[in-house]
């Protein structure tokens, strides 16, 4: 801090009574200073913050703010280097294909000669096409007949399975997905309907089948919800999003072969309590949000942990400076180790043997860290030691893993729906986005159709009878 414009000696010189003021008004603005001065130090901070030291999301950051590489750029040029083997679709089996031209020629290409016979092994070019685009339109004529007996009239009924509507199955299916999975509004989904199917569509439409998609699929969300609670693990994130103009939070639960959506309109620990049961025994793998500690045995995943300390190293603090870079050394030797085990050159108890050394060198940084009296990083290190056993449940459980990775790439998706659609607009909605990304994400993880799943769905919802069993032994 600078020196004051005036010294003792002139205060000294001045009246008691403006001496007092002129101390007041000192006093006054050099805690305001203090004040402001805290306070640009904490903007700063915040003006270093990146996806790679704290928990912004990559897509937060603009491309041309990454940093540079610490590699320098490759003289070579761009594409398959010399050398580099070809990838090529391999041709279908000839009995496969829908149409086989044999072509012969008719003369030699050097004196005219006319040729006959035939090679036994053609050079083999295949073509492929889209076949033409065009609904199929199956009219149903319902006899009205009078009868002569009473002179009753009786209509024929539709046949089970026929929808009421004018969408077939999967019509239905395909335009459902096209919201869902490759995140188009409903009017796109008209007019790609209308373009390219040839199928006069409106918006209107289109929610009527996303109303349909939803109560077909909607036994199926319900069966894997309630399998959450009966599992070894889970892994827990959540995400920010909106229904009409109310905050909400999409939350997403992954289990090993299954994974559970749900909008709601709270981020508190009753949303996770109401999914898993408040007597689950499981572990869940999350970052540090509180409204996971209601559970007994949690995971806390290294990679928040791993930007945590990336934010200790850049910080202007030299003290956090050097804890950071203490702190990441053993970590990216734990993470050495965890790839030997996750690739099966060394056993989980084999990890469990060799991290005994980092895990006693983190604590006692931890601890460090503690009694450091330094306000930017004690209460990180405070929670992270009295809650240390959190940090190591991967060593003990089978299928636990050290981040928290497979619930943020089951997210990625309905994080890239979320900023392209901005949310939904209605409690339905948020019904059919929470159902049809647990179906995709499923369906993903256990290498199953989903278009097929989810047509084969709509079918017998509109037959009247149960679908498929469920996607997994939940």
């Amino acid at each position: 801090m600078s020196r004051p414009p005036i010294t003792d000696e002139q205060l000294a010189a001045l009246p008691p009574e403006f001496q007092s003021l002129v101390r007041a008004i000192m006093d006054h603005y050099e805690r305001q200073i203090v004040e402001l001065k805290s306070r640009i130090d904490q903007l700063e901070a915040r003006l270093g913050m990146s996806p790679q030291n704290s928990s912004l999301p990559p897509s937060s950051q603009h491309p041309h703010a990454k940093p540079t590489p610490k590699k320098p750029k490759s003289k070579k040029k761009r594409g398959a280097q010399p050398g580099h083997k070809k990838h090529e679709r391999p041709l279908r089996p000839t009995d496969q294909c829908d149409d086989v031209q044999s072509l012969k020629p008719t003369e030699c290409r050097r004196c005219g000669e006319r040729l006959a016979g035939e090679d036994r092994e053609p050079l083999r070019h295949q073509v492929w096409e889209l076949p033409e685009i065009k609904p199929l339109v199956t009219e149903y004529q319902r006899h009205r007949l009078t009868c002569r007996c009473c002179g009753t009239t009786t209509c024929a009924a539709i046949p089970p399975g026929v929808p009421t509507g004018q969408s077939g199955p999967r019509l239905v299916a395909f335009s459902a997905l096209l919201m869902a999975y490759f995140r188009q509004s409903k009017r796109r989904t008209a007019l790609f309907l209308e373009a390219l199917l040839g199928q006069p569509c409106s918006t209107g439409l289109v929610v009527k089948q996303q109303t349909l998609a939803t109560q077909a699929l909607r036994p199926t969300y319900e069966k894997l919800a309630s399998g959450l609670p009966h599992q070894p693990y889970i892994r827990a994130d959540e995400t920010g999003t909106k229904e009409a103009s109310r905050k909400s939070w999409l939350w997403t639960l992954a289990a090993e072969r299954f994974t559970v959506f749900a909008v709601r309109p709270s981020r508190g620990g009753e949303v996770p309590a109401e999914l898993l049961g408040e007597d689950f025994a499981g572990v869940v793998s999350c970052d540090r949000a509180k409204m996971y500690w209601q559970f007994d045995r949690l995971q806390w995943c290294w990679a928040h942990l791993k930007r945590d300390f990336q934010a200790l190293i850049d910080s202007a603090s030299h003290q956090a400076k050097r804890l950071g870079r203490d702190l990441m050394r053993p970590v990216k030797e734990l993470f050495r180790h965890w790839s030997r085990c996750r690739d099966g050159t060394i056993t989980r108890r084999g990890l469990k043997r060799l991290t005994a050394p980092i895990r006693e060198r983190i604590e006692n940084l931890l601890l460090r860290g503690v009694f450091s009296g330094n306000r930017l990083f004690v209460g990180m290190c405070r929670e992270l030691y009295d809650h240390r056993t959190w940090l190591w449940t991967f060593l003990d459980q089978d299928g636990v893993e050290p981040t928290n990775n497979a619930a943020e790439r089951a997210l990625r998706h309905a994080v890239i729906w979320r900023k392209l659609s901005f949310g939904t607009q209605s409690a339905a909605g948020s019904r059919f986005v929470e159902t049809m990304l647990t179906v995709i994400e499923t369906c993903r993880q256990q290498a199953t159709s989903v278009f097929d799943y989810v047509a084969h769905a709509i079918t017998a919802h509109i037959a009247g009878r149960p679908g498929k069993p469920i996607l997994t032994r939940a």
